[in-house]
């Protein structure tokens, strides 16, 4: 099986810092089952990693990720899936989100290029991220007859309050910029094209150099205080997911992104 994860340990102030690189060379860095698979277990990696009190995530050069890859033969094996089994399937993403949301060491997303569904909901997992001026956003599941899911309306919930993110999710088509982005409080620090990873490190420096044990437990507090009702306010994300599959909405949105065609929904 390809690796498209790698994992440098040991960089910065006394060795404090990580990197996990997400990278598929192909300038799309889509999000296939199996991307979700390794990604997962990079994030559980740190579980025992005492030297390490900071991850700073980063994509490709030309993209943090399409989000997830409706091209993957795994992927598109889900519209004969039945229920039980997709359910199963389903929980990639939502594991995906918590580890890395879970993990004890503070973690930093590097975004250059584009960061599109599943690769916000991964971002918004995060503690911090930075974004190159160039780079956009977009949520395009509503628009592909799918619901926002992997738990990632509550954390842009807390990010940016109600109607930015209905904005965001509801408008499918909309890209949302860097500068938008850090307006709306999406994103914590704007980077000129290129320097998103390097501004990632300097952040990165800086919250190395504080006591590793105050800082971890400084997030644990304000994540449990933060996302304390969260799995309350989203455990249907899965079913709505799986609901949204079998609709004629779906069908016709996948079809119309594969043709590249304007889809027509009905409601239905």
């Amino acid at each position: 099986m390809a690796g498209f994860v790698t994992i440098e340990k040991g960089l910065g102030p006394e060795g404090r810092i990580a990197v996990v690189r997400f990278d598929r060379s192909d300038g799309i860095n889509a999000l296939s089952p199996e991307a979700l698979r390794q990604l997962t277990d990079a994030a559980r990696s740190f579980e025992d990693d005492g030297e390490t009190s900071v991850v700073v995530l980063t994509g490709g050069a030309r993209a943090f990720t399409a989000g997830f890859d409706l091209k993957d033969p795994e992927g598109r094996a889900r519209a004969t899936m039945d229920l039980g089994t997709l359910r199963r399937h389903l929980k990639l993403g939502p594991r995906l989100t918590r580890a890395w949301q879970e993990m004890e060491q503070i973690t930093i997303g590097a975004i250059e290029g584009f960061c599109v569904g599943g690769g916000v909901a991964l971002a918004v997992a995060l503690d911090f991220r930075v974004m190159a001026r160039d780079g956009h956003m977009r949520v395009p599941e509503i628009g592909l007859g799918m619901n926002m899911s992997w738990q990632s309306v509550p954390r842009m919930l807390h990010l940016i309050g109600p109607a930015r993110t209905k904005q965001a999710v509801i408008l499918a088509d909309q890209r949302i910029s860097a500068a938008e982005a850090h307006d709306w409080g999406l994103v914590e620090e704007v980077a000129e094209p290129g320097q998103a990873f390097a501004a990632a490190m300097a952040l990165a420096a800086k919250v190395a150099a504080q006591p590793p044990l105050s800082v971890a437990m400084t997030k644990l507090t304000v994540n449990r205080l933060t996302h304390a009702l969260d799995d309350l306010a989203s455990h249907m994300d899965v079913d709505q997911f799986a609901l949204a599959s079998l609709s004629e909405d779906h069908k016709e949105g996948v079809a119309a992104f594969l043709g590249r065609r304007k889809p027509t929904f009905r409601g239905r």
